[in-house]
């Protein structure tokens, strides 16, 4: 008996597994994945590129199939030059004392920087004339924070990553008093400027406020925008159910799940954050399974569901972020006043507003347009 339960406990485990691997390369993450490898091979080395996007949108999920593109472009560059990585990724981990811990940012990069059996291997130097013995790239523990950027310099030199990313980048804003949010800034664009490589920062609307601190910096950023899907969007609303379909049909269940039905309020509860949703249906299959079940049900759904003091959270927070990126039309006839330009020009002038989803209750219709009266069918003919 007990051997059966450990088997079964197994068997679950393993459709888990398979479950939690499972992307939909659904369209906001195609572009928002296009856009960023568009940008990282086309910006100048020391660029900074910005994206940003709600949390739960999946922003993790486009850094991980950025980084296999880019690894698998250097595929034969790497098999040939063994001291080179494609991709620096790390998490900008929140302070515990109210104030951006750099040194630690620092131990983390080098962390990801350093390569197994380094002591056993020789760095060539950038100009090829010889051969230098191999150097661990981690200073001392008691070193101090100019020790440790300086290794970081170093270090992506030698390892020369196509592009050092940032997770949860907004992160950086933590500041204590005294300091000033483009201090924080000027430390990414520095390190870009030295070792002349592109920096990536993934992060929340949060990271608006270090968007566009200086005209420098400005310019020498590319903002990607990973956006959330809106229901009251046609396109929108039918992408999200057949996202929807499509994890329904790799549930790790034998007999199928109705999710489509309840699309309502998967998008309700997930704000149309593909990110949200694929953890929601993890937690809730993984109870389901526990408990026996051999579909994935409401009531089970329910149980894990974000609160709607979460999700009213959240959508204040995606609100302010979608509203500071939209282009208001009165914003642009004052700058192309400024410029000496007529107020409507050749061009566009302000992209539309971007639409906001207000909150239903499960089980309340869209918004559609009934027929009213009786149809002849005389007058149909």
């Amino acid at each position: 008996m007990a051997e059966e339960r450990n088997r079964n406990h197994g068997e679950h485990e393993s459709r888990l597994d398979r479950f939690r691997a499972y992307t939909v390369a659904h369209p906001r993450l195609v572009k928002a994945k296009d856009a960023l490898m568009n940008a990282i091979r086309g910006a100048e080395p020391n660029s900074l590129i910005f994206v940003f996007g709600p949390a739960g949108v999946g922003k993790t999920t486009l850094r991980l199939k950025t980084e296999q593109l880019i690894t698998a472009e250097l595929l034969n560059q790497l098999q040939e030059d063994r001291m080179r990585i494609p991709v620096a990724s790390v998490e900008a981990v929140a302070p515990e004392s109210g104030s951006f811990n750099w040194r630690d940012h620092y131990r983390r990069l080098l962390q990801q920087l350093d390569e197994p059996l380094i002591d056993y291997k020789v760095n060539r130097c950038p100009d090829g004339r010889y051969v230098q013995e191999g150097a661990r790239f981690m200073p001392p523990s008691r070193a101090v924070g100019t020790e440790y950027r300086y290794a970081v310099e170093q270090a992506i030199r030698y390892r020369r990553p196509v592009a050092v990313m940032i997770d949860e980048a907004q992160h950086l804003g933590k500041i204590g008093s005294g300091r000033r949010l483009l201090d924080q800034l000027d430390v990414i664009k520095s390190i870009a400027n030295q070792t002349n490589t592109v920096h990536v920062l993934f992060g929340t609307y949060d990271l608006l406020a270090l968007r566009n601190l200086n005209g420098q910096l400005s310019r020498r950023s590319i903002d990607v925008h990973f956006a959330r899907y809106h229901a009251e969007i046609p396109e929108d609303r039918q992408v999200f159910i057949n996202t929807v379909q499509s994890f329904e049909k790799e549930l790790p269940f034998p007999d199928s799940s109705d999710l489509v039905s309840n699309w309502e309020y998967l998008y309700e509860r997930s704000l149309g954050c593909i990110g949200i949703l694929k953890q929601w249906l993890v937690r809730a299959a993984t109870v389901a399974l526990h408990e026996g079940s051999r579909k994935l049900a409401t009531c089970s759904l329910e149980s894990q569901a974000l609160c709607m003091a979460q999700c009213e959270q959240l959508y204040a927070e995606i609100a302010n972020g979608e509203l500071k990126l939209e282009d208001r039309s009165d914003a642009v006839v004052r700058f192309r006043d400024k410029l000496g330009l007529s107020a409507n020009g050749p061009l566009k002038a302000a992209s539309p507003p971007v639409p906001r989803y207000h909150f239903r209750r499960p089980g309340q219709r869209l918004p559609a347009r009934d027929t009213v009266g009786r149809v002849s069918v005389n007058a149909a003919l």
